[in-house]
């Protein structure tokens, strides 16, 4: 089995997913020789070395997803928190695509969750690329609603959400589900 493990603590299958994390979409690059292989290997059995990934306080639950369905990344599926989710190429984007040099770095677009509100917006970035809403350009925030149409650069995406209406995660135990 091919497993690794990106810089965000992630293990996944290199054989099934390459070397790009299905979970954070970061970039893993291969060791360089077997020696360095087996010595990471070494490493990573070994129980007494523990890495410390910063004060855990849970798991962030994901609100929604936005699924690439036309682009270099067709197929993945990137995570939509609650609040901003800044979106770009850059490893420093709460949404990172990458592969398609047409979306900006930094805030190509904003999708944000209003846990309040219970309603999801697209924003347009601050970049100089332009952010589409069912192949109209938005220029000011508009309301998403499930399996709406986004188009970034030469990438499009299908929005689909899981909090809103009918569930929220505050309210799993009062709604009997969990």
């Amino acid at each position: 089995m091919s497993l690794t493990r990106c810089a965000n603590g992630h293990m996944f299958s290199t054989r099934k997913h390459g070397n790009t994390c299905p979970y954070c979409s970061i970039v893993v690059e291969p060791p360089a020789s077997r020696a360095e292989e087996s010595r990471a290997q070494r490493v990573q059995e070994d129980d007494k070395t523990m890495p410390f990934l910063g004060e855990t306080t849970g798991i962030e639950p994901v609100a929604g997803w936005l699924v690439c369905i036309e682009g270099p990344q067709m197929g993945q599926d990137y995570r939509i928190m609650a609040e901003k989710n800044f979106i770009g190429r850059s490893e420093e984007m709460h949404i990172r695509i990458i592969g398609d040099n047409t979306i900006s770095r930094r805030n190509h677009a904003v999708i944000v969750y209003d846990p309040k509100k219970r309603n999801f917006y697209l924003l347009p970035g601050d970049a100089s690329g332009l952010a589409y809403h069912n192949n109209e350009a938005v220029y000011s925030p508009v309301e998403l609603t499930a399996y709406d149409l986004l188009q970034l650069g030469r990438s499009k995406f299908v929005f689909i959400p899981l909090c809103g209406a009918h569930f929220e995660w505050n309210n799993t135990a009062a709604a009997g589900i969990g």
